[in-house]
């Protein structure tokens, strides 16, 4: 009766972690904080509402699939304005999609990049290895064989380039690449002549780009540049993808955009009047109006750096800590994840995600992020600093602690 694709999904890794934790209860003296899940806290522009209040005469409208011309050339002026493209680059007609929220259109990728034989063989998609869970979940529902990257501090958090452009045989069957810039948990960031290198690569070999940039406004001292400006004046081959989920804490609107290949958004237009919903019409003039405003989320990315401030005040020498260039996510080298993650619950009412959660084993025995768990820095700098000093003291017990018998 069910897709016999669907038996190849492993749990999401939320469903993961209550499972790891049920059971299991804080201890009273200690404020549960949940550090597992990315999801901004920060109040929304004003201008977000204001622009809800001055369309809601739009709510009883049909919104058209792709999204309005107003919010498709808000999308392109900013991508103009962040990333330094030409103006005639990005055509907002032929080169935009709105889509209800990049996970979304991340997912759907899978059903429109992939064939069901490429190369004369079952098509292969490249993910990350830590990676975002649609990327996974749109392979195997495609019917694709995952490929999975090791991303590790030897290669700098990013994907080895130059152990894949030797394997010839993996490229030529490959359909899809995925790849987060700055990268989700590390905080790495490719650069622009990176960029350029996975782009040839995959216009060499007829594969598509799936470049996720929606943690691209959120960085410590470099923007990171994105692969429309590395892509050589191009757009064959190549699609990013951006959202106002973090620019603008704005999660709850479920809005975003898709740019690039003009015959993938084509194609992504006509699969999306088959099985996705346009953005109701006050949502899309309530995007437009923060994609055309660069203030707030400049805002934003101060308060995120304030964050990363007090976690390495409190952290600074313990568990590889290391400031990330990009995102808002820690990635802690704590032995064991899934023990961690219990004892950090269990101890200190913190709630952290097992990096074996993002992870599959690849080239090695153990996944890449057995050893890792992500903390995401969230909530206010005094909350996350009191947190980060609670994590610490269990992790990491002062040597008159243990002599006194305190801890075990």
């Amino acid at each position: 009766m069910l897709n016999d694709r669907l038996e190849a999904l492993v749990d999401y890794p939320f469903d993961r972690l209550r499972r790891l934790l049920a059971g299991r209860a804080p201890p009273a003296d200690a404020e549960p904080l949940n550090l597992a899940l990315g999801e901004p806290q920060h109040d929304v522009p004003p201008i977000l509402g204001e622009a809800l209040r001055a369309h809601g005469h739009l709510w009883s409208r049909y919104p058209p699939v792709e999204g309005s011309d107003m919010l498709r050339r808000a999308a392109a002026a900013w991508l103009v304005r962040r990333f330094g493209l030409p103006v005639d680059l990005v055509d907002p007609e032929t080169a935009i999609l709105a889509v209800s929220g990049t996970r979304e259109a991340l997912y759907m990728l899978g059903q429109i990049a992939v064939p069901t034989r490429k190369d004369g063989a079952r098509p292969a998609v490249l993910l990350p290895n830590p990676f975002y869970a649609p990327y996974e979940g749109a392979a195997l529902m495609a019917g694709a064989e995952a490929v999975y990257l090791d991303l590790t501090a030897a290669t700098g958090f990013l994907p080895d380039l130059d152990a894949l452009a030797a394997d010839m045989p993996l490229l030529r069957r490959t359909a899809l690449i995925y790849l987060c810039n700055p990268s989700n948990p590390q905080g790495a960031v490719a650069g622009r002549d990176y960029l350029s290198r996975l782009i040839d690569l995959a216009r060499r070999f007829d594969i598509v780009l799936a470049m996720d940039e929606c943690y691209a406004e959120i960085y410590d001292a470099v923007p990171p540049p994105s692969a429309l400006a590395a892509a050589r004046g191009r757009l064959d081959n190549l699609l990013v993808f951006h959202s106002v989920s973090k620019r603008s804490s704005a999660a709850g609107l479920r809005s975003g955009f898709v740019a690039g290949d003009p015959k993938l958004i084509a194609a992504f237009r006509q699969l999306r009047r088959y099985g996705s919903a346009g953005m109701p019409l006050p949502v899309d003039a309530a995007a437009a109006a923060l994609w055309a405003d660069d203030a707030h989320a400049a805002e934003n990315r101060d308060r995120y750096r304030a964050k990363i401030n007090a976690a390495e005040a409190a952290l600074a020498g313990a568990f590889g800590f290391y400031r990330p260039a990009g995102g808002f996510f820690l990635w802690l080298d704590v032995g064991d994840g899934e023990a961690t993650a219990r004892r950090l619950w269990a101890e200190a009412g913190l709630r952290v995600l097992p990096g074996a959660y993002l992870t599959r084993a690849a080239s090695r025995d153990e996944t890449p992020g057995a050893a890792y768990v992500r903390v995401a820095l969230v909530h206010e700098p005094d909350t996350v600093a009191a947190a980060m000093t609670r994590l610490r003291r269990v992790l990491q017990p002062a040597p008159d602690r243990l002599a006194a018998g305190e801890l075990p």
